[in-house]
C-alpha cells in the first residue's frame, strides 16, 4: 500500500526553501572562492538532501535534476572538473529550475516539468572537462589515493581523531579487559537515497557486541545523513576484525573501505574538543576546558504558523488596552488592593509584550540573502563589474516590516547598479577602480532600524534632474532656479519621474523611487538621500522596530483626544500669545534661535467649534526628515502604550490619520500620521 505523503508536504516545502536559500548563498560564494572545498561540500549536501526529500515525496523530476546536479558537484569536489563561470552559470540555471519546481508544487501540488534540456547541459559540462581527472590521478590525488592517505595517517598517528580524557579512559579500560579497538572506514553507495538509514543500520549492527567511542563526522550528523560518501568510526569490540567486516558488508549500499585493529599506547588527549560548526566560537573563547562545552549546546526550536503569532500579538494588544482601562478605574476609585493588583498586571503584561515582540523579530538576513544573486545577474546584463557587500544581516525587525521592505530595497539596488555605477571604461577614465561597489547595511539606533544602500558611482546629476523635471512639467523653470540640491533630489520621488534616456527591462518607465517612498511611509518610515557628484550616493531608510504596539503622546484638541507616535515627537513646550509672529501669513515662533512654523491642529483636522485664543498654549514639536513644525494643542495628557488598529478600506488613506486605538475608557481615538500631515 502506497503511503500518503501529503501530510508531510508543508514540512517538505519549508525545508526545501531553506535548502534553496543555502544553495543560492553558497553558489555565490563558490563563484568568488572557487578553491574553497567547504563551500562545495555545503552545496553538495543541500543538493543531496533535496534529492532525497523529493524522491521520498514522489517528485521524480526534481529528484532526477538534483541527481544530475549532484554528479557535477561530485566531480568538482574530486577535482575532475574545474570551477569556472560556465559551470557556475549552469548550476545557477539548475537553482532557478528547482525554485520553479518548488513554486509549482506549492501552488498546484505537482512538480512535473521537462528538465531534459537542462540535464543535457549538465551532461555536456560533465563530459567536457574530463582532462582534470587525468591530471589529478597522475599527481596521485584520486579519491582512492586520498582514502589511502587518510587511513595511513590514522594508523601511524591515532591522535588525528582527537580523543578526550574520557575517550582514552574507556579505551584503556577496554584494552585491559582484552577487548579489541578497531578503526573502521565505511563507504556509502553514491546513489543511496537514504544515507541516514544506512548509517543507523551500521550502528545497530555494531551494538550487538561493540561500543562506538568516536566518529567523524559526529554521530548526530551521521544519523541525520550529513556526511559525504564515507564516514569513520572507532569501536571497542569483542569480535574479530573479519567478523565485523563481514557483518557490515552485508548491509545494503554499505562497503567497508578500511578496517584495522589499533594500538592505543601512544594516544594523547586533545587539549580542546570542538565540532566543526563550533570552531569560530571556540577560537574567541578562553582556554579553559569547560568553555568549549557551551558551543555544543543545541538550541531547540519549533516552527510556528505566522497567523498564530499574529493572533498572539492581537491578544497582547487587547491586554495592553484593558490594562489602561484598569489604571483609569484604579486612579478614580483609589482602592489600595486594586492598585497593587494593577501594578502586578502592568509588570506581567509588559514582560509578556516584550517576549511576544522578540518572538516576532526576524533578522533582515532573510531579506538580504535574496539580493546577491540579483545584483550578480543585473551587473552581468549591464556589462558592469560590481562588488556587492552586506553588513548587519543579524539586525532584527518585526516580521510585518520584514515582509514589506523587500520590494523597496530591490528598487534601490537596481537603481544603484543601473544609474549610479558607471561602466568599467568610464570608471577607469574617472580614476576609479574598474569594479564598482554597492553596499547594503542595516543597524539598530534607539527604537529604529536604519537600512542603507550606498554606492561609489557617479552621484546624482542635479542639473539633469531639474532639466527632466521641467521637461515633464513637474516644475517650472523659475521654480528650478530657486531649488537647492535637497529639493532637486526630492523630485526623484515624484510619480512618473525617470532620468533614463531609453526604456529598458531595468528602468525608464518612471516607476521606482516613488513606489519606494510610498511603501516606506506606509511602514511609518522615512527615506533620506545623500549624494556627492563623482563620489557616490547613499539612500538611508529609517524604520520603526515594530508597527504593532508603540509609545504615543496623548493630546487633546477641544473635546477630542488624539495620539501622536512618540517617534515623530522632538519635544513639547509652552508658549504665550505674544511669542507668535506672522511671516508671509504663516504663524511662527523662534525656538532656540530657529524659526518654527506653527499650525493649529484644530484647523488642520477641521475639528468643529470656535478657536479659543488662550494666553498660554501647548506646542508639540514634530519632525519629518530634516523639517520641523509646531502643532498647537489644548492639553498634553501624557505618554501611553497604544495598539494600532487599521481604519478599514472605507477610511484608509485619509491624510493626517494613521489609524485608531481603543482607549482604556472604551472610546476610539485617532492616531495622527505626521508624515502625511506635512
Amino acid at each position: 500500500m502506497k503511503m500518503d505523503m501529503s501530510q508531510y508536504l508543508d514540512v517538505f516545502l519549508e525545508e526545501s526553501k531553506e535548502h534553496l536559500e543555502s544553495l543560492n548563498q553558497k553558489l555565490l560564494e563558490l563563484e568568488k572562492h572557487s578553491q574553497d572545498i567547504s563551500v562545495l561540500n555545503e552545496i553538495f549536501r543541500a543538493a543531496h538532501t533535496l534529492k532525497g526529500m523529493s524522491s521520498t515525496m514522489g517528485f521524480d523530476d526534481l529528484a532526477d535534476l538534483t541527481h544530475h546536479m549532484e554528479n557535477i558537484l561530485s566531480d568538482l569536489k574530486e577535482g575532475m572538473l574545474e570551477v569556472n563561470s560556465q559551470v557556475v552559470d549552469v548550476l545557477f540555471q539548475c537553482f532557478d529550475r528547482i525554485q520553479l519546481i518548488i513554486e509549482r508544487i506549492e501552488s498546484n501540488n505537482s512538480g512535473a516539468i521537462d528538465n531534459s534540456e537542462l540535464i543535457f547541459l549538465l551532461e555536456n559540462v560533465k563530459s567536457g572537462n574530463g582532462q582534470f581527472g587525468v591530471a589529478n590521478e597522475m599527481a596521485g590525488n584520486s579519491p582512492e589515493a586520498n582514502r589511502d592517505i587518510r587511513v595511513d595517517q590514522i594508523l601511524t598517528d591515532p591522535n588525528t581523531f582527537g580523543f578526550n580524557d574520557y575517550d582514552i579512559t574507556v579505551l584503556k579500560e577496554a584494552a585491559s579487559k582484552d577487548f579489541k579497538i578497531h578503526y573502521i572506514k565505511l563507504g556509502v553507495d553514491k546513489n543511496c537515497l537514504m544515507k541516514a538509514v544506512r548509517a543507523f543500520m551500521v550502528f545497530r549492527a555494531l551494538e550487538e557486541d561493540s561500543e562506538i567511542i568516536k566518529s567523524i563526522p559526529p554521530a548526530q550528523e551521521i544519523e541525520e545523513g550529513k556526511f559525504e560518501e564515507y564516514f569513520e568510526i572507532f569501536v571497542v569490540s569483542g569480535s574479530e576484525r573479519q567478523e565485523l567486516e563481514n557483518r557490515l558488508n552485508n548491509i545494503s549500499e554499505i562497503k567497508v573501505l578500511a578496517i584495522q585493529e589499533m594500538d592505543i599506547s601512544d594516544i594523547q588527549p586533545e587539549k580542546q574538543t570542538m565540532s566543526i560548526e563550533a570552531a569560530p566560537e571556540i577560537k574567541e573563547s578562553s582556554q579553559d576546558n569547560t568553555e568549549p562545552k557551551k558551543a555544543h549546546k543545541v538550541k531547540q526550536t519549533v516552527r510556528v504558523d505566522i497567523d498564530r503569532l499574529d493572533s498572539l500579538m492581537n491578544l497582547v494588544g487587547e491586554l495592553v488596552m484593558h490594562k489602561g482601562r484598569l489604571e483609569q478605574i484604579g486612579a478614580s476609585s483609589k482602592i489600595n488592593e486594586l492598585n497593587e493588583t494593577i501594578e502586578q498586571i502592568d509588570r506581567i503584561s509588559t514582560d509578556l509584550q516584550s517576549v511576544v515582540m522578540k518572538v516576532r523579530m526576524v533578522p533582515v538576513e532573510q531579506v538580504f540573502n535574496r539580493f546577491p544573486r540579483m545584483v550578480r545577474d543585473l551587473a552581468k546584463d549591464l556589462n558592469k563589474e560590481v562588488d556587492f557587500l552586506m553588513e548587519g544581516k543579524e539586525t532584527e525587525l518585526d516580521r510585518t516590516v520584514i515582509d514589506e521592505i523587500g520590494d523597496p530595497l530591490v528598487h534601490l539596488l537596481r537603481n544603484s547598479i543601473d544609474h549610479a555605477i558607471e561602466s568599467p571604461q568610464e570608471r577607469l577614465r574617472a580614476g576609479k577602480s574598474q569594479k564598482g561597489t554597492v553596499m547594503l547595511r542595516a543597524r539598530h539606533e534607539g527604537n529604529n532600524v536604519y537600512i542603507e544602500v550606498e554606492d561609489d558611482g557617479a552621484g546624482i546629476n542635479v542639473k539633469r534632474v531639474l532639466e527632466k523635471g521641467i521637461e515633464k512639467g513637474i516644475i517650472t523653470a523659475k521654480e528650478a532656479e530657486q531649488m537647492n540640491q535637497d529639493d532637486a533630489i526630492g523630485l526623484l520621488f515624484t510619480s512618473g519621474f525617470s532620468t533614463a534616456q531609453n526604456v529598458t527591462d531595468v528602468s525608464g518607465r518612471g516607476v521606482g523611487l516613488d513606489v519606494v517612498k510610498t511603501k516606506i511611509e506606509s511602514l511609518s518610515g522615512e527615506i533620506f538621500v545623500d549624494s556627492r557628484p563623482g563620489k557616490g550616493t547613499r539612500f538611508r531608510i529609517k524604520l520603526p522596530l515594530t508597527l504593532a504596539i508603540i509609545q504615543a503622546l496623548m493630546i487633546s484638541v477641544r473635546d477630542e483626544i488624539y495620539a501622536i507616535p512618540l517617534g515623530s515627537v522632538d519635544e513639547t513646550t509652552m508658549i504665550k500669545n505674544h511669542d507668535i509672529k506672522m511671516v508671509q501669513n504663516q504663524e511662527v515662533i523662534v525656538l532656540r534661535g530657529n524659526v518654527l512654523p506653527l499650525f493649529r491642529l484644530s484647523s488642520l483636522l477641521e475639528i468643529p467649534g470656535e478657536i479659543e485664543r488662550e494666553d498660554e498654549m501647548y506646542v508639540v514639536v514634530v519632525r519629518k526628515a530634516e523639517r520641523q513644525i509646531g502643532l498647537v494643542v489644548d492639553t498634553l495628557i501624557g505618554q501611553q502604550e497604544i495598539v494600532i488598529k487599521a481604519l478599514g478600506k472605507i477610511l484608509a488613506g485619509i491624510p493626517g490619520i494613521a489609524g485608531a486605538i481603543v482607549a482604556g475608557d472604551g472610546h476610539v481615538r485617532l492616531i495622527i500620521d505626521i508624515a502625511t500631515l506635512f
